[in-house]
Parts: C-alpha cells; structure tokens; sequence
C-alpha cells in the first residue's frame, strides 16, 4: 500500500508551495488522501484485514487533523484543498 518514489515526487510536484516544499500540510494531506484511496481499494476484496482496516482509520484521523490545521489557518485554502482532491462532499 505504499506509495511508489515518482507518484509521492508527482504529488509533491503538484501540491508544493514553493521550490523546496516537501512536507507542508498540504502536501501531507495530498499523499494521505491517495494512500487512503489505495487502502480503501484493498480492503474492498480483503475485507477481513482488520490491520489495515485499523490502519486506514488512523490515516483517517490524521488527514482530518492536517485538515482543521489548514482551516484554521487559511480558509481560502482549505477549501481549496478539498476541492482539488474531491473531498468531503
């Protein structure tokens, strides 16, 4: 369920705020939300994995986290956010 080194550097590349921006909140809630599809796929035909299913629900958790920060902070931006990655509504 990890993600591969050129899709976590094409998510970078596509969420940085500047040149040398690799871990702004941004960019964590982006890699989150495509290890949180691919967890979600996995446990579609796995469904007792109750590991991963723990798992996802702590990536859950995190994201939402990053995501009040974010609000808090700018919220111009959050919603920007969520409406780049197609989340929550």
């Amino acid at each position: 369920m990890a993600l591969l080194q050129e899709q976590k550097q094409a998510i970078i590349n596509d969420y940085q705020s500047h040149l040398t921006d690799t871990g702004s909140a941004d960019v964590q809630v982006a890699m989150l939300t495509e290890r949180i599809v691919k967890l979600s796929a996995h446990l579609k035909t796995n469904a007792k994995d109750h590991a991963s299913r723990r798992g996802l629900l702590q990536m859950i958790g995190r994201r939402k986290r990053l995501l009040s920060y974010i609000q808090k902070q700018s919220p111009e931006r959050y919603r920007a956010l969520i409406t780049r990655l197609g989340i929550r509504g």
